[in-house]
């Protein structure tokens, strides 16, 4: 997996993935940035955001559950010393569907944070990572 990221001005820079997409980063107000994009510790939360979501998505399915929407809400504290890390991230999966057995959605929520995601893993490395959900039953 590859990446670059380039600077554009003050703090401001443009991240490309290996994949071909690109994504603004810039830095707070307070520091010189002008805040027109994302702040990178932010795309850290969303990269494991997006990590767990996609692991939530195919291991439901795959239990031959029928999964409608599925919205994860990422709480999180920082270190006030540098390096300011993650050190407690709270995940919120909101699962929505029709005849969802919590078992399958527990299941794959610890599957997910247990096993599968490697970025809640790695950032599980300096945080303290807590997870909880709720089902939503549609008709």
């Amino acid at each position: 997996m590859k990446a670059r990221v380039k600077w554009v001005e003050d703090l401001l820079f443009l991240g490309e993935s290996g994949s071909g997409h690109a994504i603004v980063m810039d830095g707070p107000e307070e520091l010189g940035g002008h805040g027109t994009g994302m702040r990178p510790m932010e795309l850290l939360l969303l990269g494991m955001g997006g990590c767990t979501t996609f692991d939530m998505i195919q291991m439901l399915k795959k239990g031959r559950q029928d999964i409608r929407d599925c919205v994860v809400e990422i709480d999180s504290e920082r270190s006030e010393a540098i390096p300011k890390v993650f050190t407690k991230i709270n995940v919120h999966y909101k699962v929505t569907g029709k005849d969802l057995k919590e078992a399958q959605v527990k299941r794959a929520v610890e599957l997910s944070t247990q096993k599968y995601c490697s970025a809640s893993i790695m950032l599980g490395e300096t945080a303290e990572i807590t997870h909880d959900y709720e089902i939503i039953n549609v008709d």
